[in-house]
């Protein structure tokens, strides 16, 4: 998936609703940076660790070690979650936000169906095995893009390659960290269940990328298929900018405002992701029957950009000014004239 536009660059099966293992943990991660985020969480806050969220140091699941009934700030959750892939972790968080670990599987699957996550069901905060715990390569991209999107704060946490909580010294699982430093996130995920998997991503030269790679059979596999989708996707796509952001793509007609034109263009930064090599035109609509008063900034149509006869992307057309309307008696000649027009 390319980052800046949500277009999916190649893909297998990816609506198909399989066990995402600790993968689960990137919803969780979510919530907690958007509780940061919006005050309802502060960094210093205390988490306590309850007999349901201890992890009783088994080697089959992964842990934070918190102790039991002992106190951890969400700011050494976070980073327990996303660095360790802590299942105490996640569950303490899960407990502390919503009461419960199944309350707090409402808010992830609210927040799965705000974002069109439309293949996933989340039963737990960890990914424990459960069969009605489910997700998709596709929606696990949508995720991820969310994540890198909004919660830039603390995205940088998910490229932290250890962190060490009780005396205890853990490395990050992503193999690509620490051979790859175009890669920066996210996470990994293991079970029986749903065999290896990892969500990656990577920036090269201004474009981001994302991959998600679920049930491989073991975790060299799962970094081995990453590298060659980042490469695959490096190689053979590359960023356009169709139009720059202060030119004028067109001049709209405005009926009924002191000014009959006003200037249009595409008001923001607008890049596409397009095959290496290809080049890219550009067609412009304007909303029919434009009349004053127009805003600046407003939406009055669209450009839609094509590579090799095919869409590639559309931006929204803003008008460049404001137009006033004009006067009565101006307006009462525009009308006679328009319909005369006719």
């Amino acid at each position: 998936m390319d980052f800046d536009s949500g277009q999916v660059l190649a893909s297998a099966n990816p609506d198909e609703p399989l066990p995402p293992a600790s993968l689960t943990k990137m919803m969780t991660s979510f919530l907690v940076e958007q509780a940061l985020r919006s005050g309802k969480l502060k960094k210093d806050d205390l988490v306590s660790v309850s007999q349901n969220a201890w992890c009783r140091g088994s080697s089959t699941e992964s842990c934070m070690y918190l102790p039991l009934n002992s106190q951890a700030t969400v700011i050494d959750i976070l980073r327990g979650i996303i660095v360790q892939s802590g299942n105490d972790a996640s569950k303490a968080i899960a407990e502390h936000m919503a009461g419960s670990e199944e309350g707090f599987a409402k808010l992830m699957n609210a927040e799965a169906q705000r974002l069109g996550m439309t293949h996933t069901h989340f039963v737990n905060a960890t990914g424990l095995p459960d069969p009605d715990h489910k997700s998709s390569a596709g929606d696990l991209a949508i995720l991820a893009r969310a994540i890198i999107r909004d919660s830039s704060d603390y995205y940088p946490i998910y490229a932290e390659r250890e962190f060490t909580y009780n005396k205890i010294k853990q490395g990050n699982r992503n193999a690509l960290l620490y051979t790859d430093p175009t890669v920066d996130g996210l996470k990994t995920g293991h079970t029986q269940e749903a065999g290896y998997c990892l969500v990656t991503s990577s920036k090269r030269n201004g474009m981001r990328l994302i991959t998600v790679i679920l049930n491989t059979d073991s975790a060299q596999a799962r970094a081995n298929e990453t590298r060659q989708l980042l490469g695959w996707g490096f190689g053979n796509f590359e960023k356009a900018t169709p139009i720059q952001p202060d030119a004028v793509v067109t001049t709209a007609k405005v009926s009924f405002g002191k000014a009959d034109t006003v200037a249009a263009g595409v008001g923001s930064t607008w890049a596409l992701t397009v095959p290496r090599g290809q080049k890219v035109s550009t067609s412009v609509q304007i909303k029919p029957d434009l009349e004053a008063p127009v805003a600046k900034g407003a939406v009055i149509g669209k450009v839609v950009a094509e590579s090799n006869g095919k869409p590639v992307g559309e931006a929204p057309l803003v008008a460049q000014a404001d137009v006033e309307r004009s006067g009565f008696f101006l307006r009462m000649w525009q009308h006679i004239l328009k319909w005369f027009g006719k």
